[in-house]
């Protein structure tokens, strides 16, 4: 050990990243979303998320969210047999990336790690003034985020089984991201 130690190369400072700019419009990132089997919805205000809902997931019957009064408590804690039972998580997403149709999703906004993976069908909420170009410019702002979390693009899919593309492979069959 010492001997790696001693070995030890100079530390190298990281190179400066240029700005990509890019384009950050709604529109953008909307079209991508839309290109990888997500969906953009307009709500008016986080007040009008419930009749969204109710009219975009008729059949949802178990909903878990931190963003209203659902009808599946779920922590960080619950076991992975009720996550999976989970028909629709509504979760509130904190940067999107027009580049690729990515939304941000930190650990705290999550209520367990494993339900935007597990349930049915994801919901993310973002205002859309969170939305940024590049991943880069969304990487600059992750450290105020806390640790844990994933970016989150489209649905599942897969294309390995006999080279068709199936969408809800081994996660959420639908990905709906609620602008506001």
């Amino acid at each position: 050990m010492a001997a790696a130690q001693a070995n030890k190369p100079a530390q190298t400072p990281l190179p400066t990243i240029p700005d990509f700019g890019g384009d950050a419009s709604v529109e953008r990132f909307t079209q991508v979303l839309g290109s990888i089997g997500g969906r953009v919805v307009w709500v008016a205000s986080p007040q009008q998320l419930v009749p969204v809902l109710h009219q975009l997931f008729p059949e949802a019957e178990r909903i878990a969210s931190p963003l209203f009064a659902s009808s599946v408590a779920v922590n960080a804690q619950t076991p992975t047999q009720v996550l999976a039972n989970v028909d629709l998580a509504v979760l509130p997403g904190e940067i999107g990336v027009a580049e690729n149709g990515a939304v941000w999703l930190p650990e705290a906004n999550m209520l367990h790690r494993a339900l935007p993976t597990v349930t049915q069908h994801l919901v993310l909420v973002l205002d859309h003034r969170r939305i940024v170009a590049t991943m880069h410019q969304a990487y600059a702002q992750l450290p105020g985020t806390g640790g844990y979390g994933a970016f989150v693009a489209g649905p599942s899919k897969t294309a390995d089984i006999e080279q068709s593309l199936v969408i809800g492979a081994h996660g959420a069959r639908s990905l709906v991201v609620l602008l506001y």
